[in-house]
C-alpha cells in the first residue's frame, strides 16, 4: 500500500490532518492577536476623541452654543464615508458608526449645558 492509499500515512492521513489543524490554530491565534491589538487601538482612539469632544462641549456650554451642529455633522459624515470608501470599508457602516458616536457626543454636550 502506498502512502496515498494508507489513511495513516501520506498527505491525506491523520498525522497530516493534525499538522494542518495545528497550523490553522496557529494562524487563527495570530489573527486573533492582531484583532485584539486593533480593538485596543480603537478603544484608546475613541477615548482620545471623547476627550476632545468634551473640551468642545465645555466651550459650547461656556459660550451658549448649541450642543449639536448639523452642518458640521453632515460634513463629517460625508468625510468619513469618503475615507471609508478609500480604505475599503463599507461607507454605510462608517456612517452608522459615526452617527452612533455623534449621538453620544451630543448627549454629553447636552448634559454639560444643563450643568451650567
Amino acid at each position: 500500500m502506498t502512502g496515498a492509499q494508507d489513511p495513516g500515512h501520506g498527505a491525506g492521513g491523520p498525522a497530516a490532518a493534525r499538522d494542518d489543524a495545528a497550523r490553522a490554530a496557529e494562524i487563527l491565534a495570530g489573527h486573533r492577536a492582531a484583532i485584539d491589538n486593533l480593538d485596543a487601538i480603537i478603544i484608546h482612539t475613541l477615548a482620545l476623541r471623547f476627550r476632545e469632544t468634551l473640551a468642545v462641549g465645555r466651550l459650547k456650554a461656556e459660550h451658549g452654543l448649541p450642543p449639536a451642529d448639523p452642518a458640521r455633522e453632515a460634513a463629517q459624515i460625508a468625510r468619513l464615508r469618503r475615507l471609508a470608501g478609500e480604505a475599503g470599508l463599507d461607507p454605510v457602516f462608517a456612517e452608522k458608526f459615526l452617527n452612533f458616536v455623534i449621538a453620544e457626543v451630543i448627549r454629553h454636550h447636552e448634559r454639560l449645558q444643563t450643568q451650567g
